[in-house]
């Protein structure tokens, strides 16, 4: 019997059409003898559908169309313990139940996908998933923490200055000369918790950085900025595995079409008339394997392997890093817990096709069920049936205090 994978896509963040590309890749690629794939589409407004509708590209170009034929969706435990996607709303007569999933695949890019949030809910469910874990996903995600925890494992790190929106617009002036007083000149300006460089400008005096600053507030509430390499080389590693044993996989220089890589850079192949969105990752302008010497090859496989496990990743990731090539030294600058195409191209040259991707992906994620399925996670007790009815109304241990 085929095992049944939910692939979950879209979702409601910027990243939404480049997870749809991602998720239809890795179906594709899925071994259809050993898995069945069940699409499982997020819309913009958070609804679910599924339906073989889906795994058409060239559907997304009418939306309401596609979705006007797509079977809406809620996913729940039935009585047996199975999960099951049932038809919303639920008919009063004929099938209720559209599938079961027995895993769950999700490809869903940026907030409320690769935040932590949907695999809080697959552990709800308690059902097995790829990727990395609730604590993983979030620390991934959250740029600023991500950095705490790698400098506190001494991984290098850029220094950088955090705060929230709340702060800068209570006092900006302050925000303002504590970022030139401890990065000076010029910075990189992000959101937080977002990716694919969404809302990431460069600032090179106070006005600009004013300027991006509000630029970046439209998309979060919280702000990181950098110090900016200036003579940079920007390389990333993939890496799969999880905490007991990885590897890396060849590393590639991304080329960009201006000092800090945009959307369009990162999914139409620079943004020009050419450029393919349809390959998503695949698209960007890169270099495999990246013209570096041995000991930079070294270096960032293993930073990308101490970064991935340092976090408690699991799955695939991709750990980007930036070169200070004046300096010759190599910073860790942020992972993607679900990268664009799940990083397939990167394991190609090395022999690992993406059909043998997907598959160990998916084989990773059982094997963590079943390790978790022989964790304690309650004590079979009654703590109400010790407690004496006079002692609920008193202190936690069940005592009144004697006067």
């Amino acid at each position: 019997m085929k095992t049944r994978v939910g692939v979950f896509f879209g979702g409601v963040s910027v990243e939404h059409e480049v997870s749809v590309i991602s998720a239809l890749q890795a179906i594709q690629a899925m071994n259809s003898e050993k898995y069945e794939a069940v699409p499982i589409y997020i819309s913009k407004d958070r609804a679910w559908y599924t339906g073989e509708e889906l795994l058409d590209i060239e559907a997304y170009k009418d939306l309401n169309q596609l979705l006007s034929t797509a079977q809406k969706v809620t996913m729940k435990s039935s009585d047996e313990g199975n999960i099951v996607l049932q038809k919303d709303p639920v008919p009063r007569f004929g099938k209720r139940i559209e599938a079961e999933i027995d895993v769950a695949f999700p490809i869903v890019h940026g907030t409320f996908g690769e935040d932590g949030v949907l695999q809080g809910f697959f552990e709800l469910l308690n059902l097995p998933y790829v990727g990395c874990d609730v604590l993983s996903s979030a620390s991934g995600m959250d740029k600023v923490t991500m950095k705490q925890i790698l400098r506190d494992s001494s991984l290098p790190v850029l220094d950088y200055v955090w705060f929230y929106s709340s702060h800068w617009v209570e006092d900006s002036q302050d925000i303002v000369s504590m970022i030139e007083e401890k990065l000076g000149y010029p910075v990189i300006v992000k959101p937080a918790n977002l990716g694919s460089s969404v809302g990431i400008n460069k600032a090179e005096n106070r006005d600009e950085l004013e300027e991006a600053v509000e630029e970046a507030m439209e998309f979060t509430s919280k702000l990181l900025v950098e110090q900016m390499v200036q003579d940079m080389k920007e390389v990333n590693c993939s890496v799969l595995g999880d905490y007991e044993e990885v590897e890396a996989s060849v590393i590639e220089e991304v080329l960009k079409s201006e000092e800090i890589l945009s959307y369009e850079d990162k999914y139409q192949g620079g943004g020009g008339k050419n450029g393919d969105a349809t390959k998503g990752m695949e698209s960007t302008d890169r270099v495999i394997p990246a013209e570096l010497s041995e000991d930079h090859t070294s270096e960032v496989q293993e930073l990308a392997k101490d970064t991935f496990q340092i976090l408690g990743c699991s799955g695939v990731s991709r750990i980007d890093f930036l070169i200070d090539q004046e300096k010759d030294v190599v910073y860790v600058n942020e992972i993607n817990t679900i990268p664009g195409s799940l990083s397939f191209y990167l394991w190609e040259p090395a022999g690992k096709g993406y059909t043998t991707l997907t598959d160990q992906l998916i084989q990773l994620a059982l094997k963590r069920k079943r390790e978790r399925d022989k964790l304690v996670f309650s004590i079979d007790s009654n703590l109400f049936s010790m407690q004496s009815s006079e002692g609920t109304k008193g202190s936690k241990n069940g005592s009144k205090r004697q006067s």
